[in-house]
């Protein structure tokens, strides 16, 4: 039995830049498709709501790479470029609805 961390552990290596996801799970003993059944159930959104708040930007501010910055419908979020690739997908597919 796989531990939550554990399977976060896994999921997360395989969104790294060139990982190999069935390389990851020989090394783990498993077929390719659990990480990606564990991915599909770590990025399912959670239901319910959160507060949101929207600051405008000021117009003189230099762009800068430290976030990713999805506009979507007049608002603009702006998610940590360290923020993990699930949290991002999560984001994005909440968006998308």
């Amino acid at each position: 039995m796989w531990t939550a961390e554990q399977k976060r552990v896994l999921v997360l290596a395989s969104c790294e830049p060139g990982a190999s996801v069935a390389e990851i799970a020989r090394r783990a003993d498993l077929r390719a498709g659990q990480i990606y059944r564990w991915w599909q159930e770590m990025s399912r959104p959670v239901s319910g709501f959160a507060a949101v708040t929207l600051t405008p930007e000021p117009p003189d501010r230099p762009g800068t790479c430290d976030a990713v910055v999805v506009e979507f419908g007049g608002a603009v979020v702006r998610i940590a470029a360290g923020a993990s690739p699930v949290l991002v997908t999560a984001v994005i597919g909440a968006l998308a609805r």
